[in-house]
């Protein structure tokens, strides 16, 4: 933080001096100078915010959580939608939880009309782009998303139960290890705990 604010002093600096010796004129040099402040004042104010958004006390380690994107896109409405997987991403942060996406190769056509990979979906969430993964066409999401979590130590979030996979997954018949969720009346509902 101590660099962007050095720089944002000396351009200030330098604004102020060309503007002087320019005549009480916008010049070039000035111009330039001022461009350049508003681009330190920037990193200024994003290195105050760690360049990020604020997280929960360190001592409160965050959960994993493995979301079942393909699922959670359709709870809201008939349709798949992004706004609901964004809302439900975000809650997840809030309490503790750090998510991550798996989606269905087909993600993309339902959310936006075109095929969307790991790293649009990720910008579109929010999220590091290593924290989601479409899986490749004609592969099923379901084991990939039952292996994240099992690999992960991680609950999973959906309203599929996943019964086809029970046989190599038997976790998925554990008390609390799948998550349900959902809207009542407009507000989303998930069964975590804070």
């Amino acid at each position: 933080m101590l660099v962007p604010s050095i720089l944002l002093l000396i351009l200030v600096g330098v604004a102020l001096v060309s503007y002087v010796l320019s005549g009480l004129a916008i010049s070039d040099p000035v111009l330039l100078a001022l461009v350049s402040a508003c681009a330190a004042l920037f990193l200024l104010v994003r290195a105050g915010l760690g360049g990020r958004a604020p997280q929960k006390a360190a001592s409160a380690p965050l959960r994993s959580i493995v979301v079942d994107g393909s699922n959670i896109m359709h709870w809201k409405g008939e349709t798949a939608q992004l706004s609901t997987l964004q809302e439900v991403v975000r809650s997840l942060i809030d309490h503790g939880y750090q998510p991550g996406v798996v989606f269905d190769a087909n993600a993309g056509y339902k959310l936006t009309g075109r095929y969307m990979d790991d790293g649009p979906l990720a910008y579109a969430l929010g999220l590091p782009a290593d924290r989601v993964l479409v899986v490749p066409k004609g592969e099923p999401a379901d084991p990939v998303i039952l292996k994240v979590a099992r690999d992960l130590g991680a609950l999973v979030l959906s309203n599929d139960r996943f019964r086809d996979w029970a046989a190599e997954f038997p976790e998925v018949a554990q008390q609390g290890h799948l998550r349900r969720g959902g809207y009542r009346d407009g507000v989303l509902w998930m069964e975590i705990s804070s």
